[in-house]
């Protein structure tokens, strides 16, 4: 069972090291246990004034924070470990010291990284960067509420009013000549 020492300790190292300090692979899991019990025993009210409840409840807050500032670390030298991997092409850096889902953080970034240099590669070549996703148009008649093909609603409109429509969507009432569009 882990105790406020071992969230304490483990914020810590990350905080005085500049590498991904490790860190139990259930380490995410025994920290809700902890608090968890702790909000338990918190939300005892038989007497709100006894020193073992105030201690209690200080040491959740301080166990929560705590928390909250090793991940923000850890998140910032994943952050540092995915800009490096990205320039030099060493993708497993500190990888042992991750989480499962610290791992799947780091992939992630990787993949957004590699498709933005590879748009930007593209644009560098020559290729056109694709057009906006949505057009601005301004109604010309008044449509009722209805759903895209996705489920997703839109409207009601009335007439002399705009709206920023996904392509698909403001094209058909471009086409039917209930809407015009604001952009060239």
């Amino acid at each position: 069972m882990i105790t406020y020492k071992d969230i304490y300790e483990a914020a810590k190292k990350e905080r005085y090291s500049e590498k991904l300090q490790p860190i139990p692979k259930n380490f995410v899991k025994e920290v809700s246990c902890y608090l968890e019990e702790k909000k338990s025993v918190a939300s005892k009210e038989e007497n709100s004034f006894s020193d073992v409840l105030i201690k209690t409840k200080k040491q959740l807050e301080n166990a929560v924070t705590l928390f909250h500032e090793l991940l923000r670390r850890r998140r910032k030298k994943i952050l540092n470990l995915v800009l490096i991997a990205s320039e030099t092409g060493i993708s497993k850096l500190d990888f042992e010291n991750m989480l499962l889902i610290e791992k799947e953080l780091f992939e992630e970034f990787m993949k957004s990284i590699e498709y933005s240099d590879k748009k930007l590669s593209g644009l560098l070549n020559g290729e056109k960067e694709e057009g906006p996703e949505n057009v601005l148009v301004v109604f010309l008649e008044d449509v009722n509420e209805f759903n895209s093909p996705e489920g997703e609603k839109f409207g009601p409109y009335i007439a002399g009013q705009f709206s920023n429509l996904p392509k698909n969507i403001a094209q058909i009432f471009l086409s039917d000549k209930l809407a015009e569009s604001m952009e060239n």
